[in-house]
């Protein structure tokens, strides 16, 4: 066991910015252990009682939940989610692309919800959802005359006489999620991919759910359901990346436009969530219709905390450090203070954003000079001097004269003592702090994307679009397909060496028929001369010479200079990680370091890292040379991820560096592991080897290489 002091020295910031977005609350489990109960208890409460308020007549409600940025409204999400996942079925609604799409869009993100595990079980809320229903529990001689599927689809029609939109095909799917080998592809169908022709033979279905009045109908068919069973809590987050009306303005019309159909047409057991940023409802709800805003059930607002539970979710961080130490420090937020607090939040209450973010400063301020020079960072604070603005050559001089007084001067001690009497000082590196969080962020989407196919046609475009304009390509435009249902599939852009406009689109429908209309329209594009290029991105199949789609894609990209692209998952992994961070970064809820960059400025980091210059299909495009090669392909061009073996030691040498350049200075033995956990593959003697690499190019320091490792500590060279 060893001091407090030297825990601090040698581990991660606890305050560690990567850990305040919490995003999708179904796809992000939150570490319970930090959760303190008592913030926004009553807020809790209250839609637990509005919850029990649709069960007890199943009618569906609808909450506004509004609070600042910061307030902790995501969180919150996840939150109501560990706690009342037993008793009702969550749903987690991100930002659509197109309002055209709306409905697609709901039910499309209620089945990926619905798709997931619930903590403590071991099948998914679909299956739970199902196995609840008496149908699945009928035995006896129907069962034998018609067949188990016959009867399954018998008894639900039984039980549900009316309401329910194309029965026969719907609880068919139904039934063939029991079945393991058509599970994947009846979730496919539920959440309207548009299936290819012997997918839809297998389900014994006529057609994929390819409308909006489709798609309102199953959701229907799920709320009637849901009836006998629990209800589906539907919540709507990232609102401010929504797409915009005519005016510029986003367009809330068309979410309160679906939660007015909700309740008219009575369809029944939702609790419907919207979770919003209040500056944003203020300067939008004037835009929506009065009668849509009085379906609105409840109307909630997060306020912020007291510093008592802001001393609470200090401690709730710490915790875990004090367990390793040799005594217990003196109290429970110890090496920081009330007197920090009340300096920094002089009227008593705070976002806890906001609170992270301090607790961050102060520690890394302890990390960086000592206990001691964060005990007068506190007292300048009492004078009313924050330690942001303490950072001149007194303020250096009296921080070394404390190190050396309060008798810490250690090999650590010197090391630091040299750099603040060198006039450098400890400054947060944006760029490093951006990488650390890129990798955490890009390694979720590695895991919860498996497919390309898991996003719709209008959100690849959307995700595009947004890589696009962060790399400040010129003209873009969306919905270059003369065609009201397959515009949204399309976009185009300027680049500058390159004569003419160069249009994209991209479709991963399976059904051939989609495919031939896709066709059909990028050649009417072309003949229509709204692009002098035209890209096609598709890793599904083409079908053969003898579909009409696969004649027309002939005629038009096996030549010259009309291109396919076989995308990659990698890129789309790298797409998608990108446009989480643009959702945050438009609800103020995205922290880098200790910025809470605008969506300007994450622009600027995502160009200043070069991070996206490793997406392949980006660079197909022509966006990092300016201009595609005026070379024809008669094959598709396959954009592979280029990943060997020393490309991925560098993606870990950047790392190591990152991570100390955002820390200052922590152990060794912790900086190895940090690797570890973040890289599986990697061993512990290629990370270690590569710290030496970066201690003999003079980037970081090794204190005192004669000690055990576990006792080194690692500090930037400046």
């Amino acid at each position: 066991m060893v001091s407090i002091e030297r825990i601090i020295e040698a581990e991660v910031n606890p305050f560690d910015s990567t850990t305040f977005r919490p995003g999708n609350f179904w796809q992000e489990q939150q570490d319970q252990t930090l959760t303190v109960e008592s913030i926004h208890q009553e807020t809790i409460v209250e839609i637990e009682d509005l919850l029990d308020s649709v069960k007890a007549d199943r009618r569906t409600r609808t909450l506004l939940l509004a609070g600042d940025s910061g307030s902790g409204k995501s969180y919150l999400l996840g939150r109501l989610k560990q706690r009342l996942n037993a008793t009702a079925f969550f749903a987690y609604i991100g930002p659509w692309p197109e309002s055209d799409f709306i409905w697609r869009h709901v039910l499309r993100n209620t089945v990926d919800s619905l798709m997931h595990v619930p903590d403590g079980k071991k099948e998914s809320q679909l299956l739970l959802w199902l196995e609840s229903l008496s149908a699945l529990r009928q035995q006896g001689f129907m069962k034998r005359v018609l067949g188990e599927r016959q009867l399954f689809i018998h008894n639900l029609k039984g039980s549900y006489p009316s309401g329910i939109y194309n029965p026969n095909e719907f609880f068919g799917v139904l039934y063939d999620l029991t079945n393991p080998n058509l599970y994947p592809i009846a979730c496919e169908w539920l959440k309207g991919d548009n299936l290819d022709r012997k997918s839809l033979k297998t389900l014994r279905v006529k057609s994929p759910i390819d409308s909006e009045e489709a798609a309102r109908k199953i959701m229907a068919n799920f709320g009637i359901i849901s009836s006998a069973t629990q209800p589906i809590v539907l919540c709507f987050d990232n609102l401010d990346n929504i797409d915009r009306a005519l005016d510029g303005f986003i367009n809330l019309q068309a979410l309160f436009t679906l939660n007015s159909i909700i309740h008219n047409q009575k369809l029944k057991n939702f609790l419907v969530i919207i979770s919003i940023v209040t500056n944003t409802w203020e300067q939008n709800s004037k835009r929506v219709q009065p009668a849509d805003i009085a379906r609105i059930n409840l109307r909630t607002r997060l306020r912020s905390i007291s510093l008592d539970l802001a001393e609470d979710l200090w401690a709730s961080r710490l915790k875990p450090l004090y367990k390793k130490a040799s005594a217990q420090p003196p109290t429970p937020i110890y090496p920081l203070t009330r007197k920090h607090l009340e300096a920094k939040f002089p009227g008593g209450k705070a976002r806890p954003r906001y609170v992270l973010m301090l607790g961050r400063k102060l520690f890394q301020a302890a990390k960086t000079y000592g206990i001691e020079a964060l005990m007068e960072l506190k007292e300048e604070s009492d004078r009313g001097a924050y330690p942001n603005n303490a950072n001149n050559g007194d303020r250096k001089a009296s921080l070394q004269e404390n190190t050396k007084a309060s008798g810490q001067e250690n090999s650590f001690g010197r090391a630091l003592t040299k750099q603040i009497a060198s006039g450098q000082e400890n400054r947060s590196d944006p760029i490093a702090a951006f990488q650390l969080l890129w990798l955490k962020e890009f390694n979720k989407s590695q895991a919860k994307i498996a497919r390309i196919r898991q996003f719709s046609a209008p959100e690849l475009i959307q995700m595009l679009r947004e890589a696009l304009e962060a790399l400040e390509v010129k003209g873009i435009q969306t919905k270059v397909l003369p065609s009201p249902k397959y515009a949204s599939y399309s976009l185009s852009y300027h680049l500058p060496v390159q004569l003419g406009r160069i249009g994209v689109v991209w479709t991963e429908d399976p059904n051939l028929i989609s495919f031939f209309h896709v066709m059909k329209a990028s050649k009417k594009a072309l003949a229509m001369r709204r692009c002098k290029i035209l890209y096609m991105i598709r890793a599904e199949r083409l079908g053969t010479h003898k579909n009409q789609g696969n004649k027309i894609y002939s005629q038009i990209f096996t030549g010259h200079p009309h291109r396919h692209l076989l995308p990659d998952l990698t890129s789309v992994q790298y797409l998608a990680t990108y446009h989480s961070l643009v959702n945050a970064a438009c609800a103020g809820e995205l922290v880098v370091g200790d910025r809470i960059p605008s969506l300007k400025e994450l622009q600027d980091l995502i160009r200043s890292s070069k991070i996206l210059e490793a997406c392949s299909l980006l660079d197909a495009l022509g966006v990092f040379r300016g201009c595609i090669p005026l070379v024809g392909v008669a094959e598709p061009k396959k954009l592979g991820t280029g990943r060997d073996m020393s490309q991925q030691l560098k993606r870990v040498k950047d790392y190591l560096l990152a991570l100390v350049k955002t820390q200052q200075m922590m152990g060794r033995h912790i900086l190895i592991q940090n690797a570890l956990d973040q890289f599986p593959e990697l061993q512990e003697y290629q990370a270690s080897e590569l710290i030496f690499q970066l201690c003999q190019e003079q980037k970081i320091l090794i204190i005192d290489d004669t000690i055990p490792v576990e006792s080194q500590l690692v500090c930037l060279m400046r």
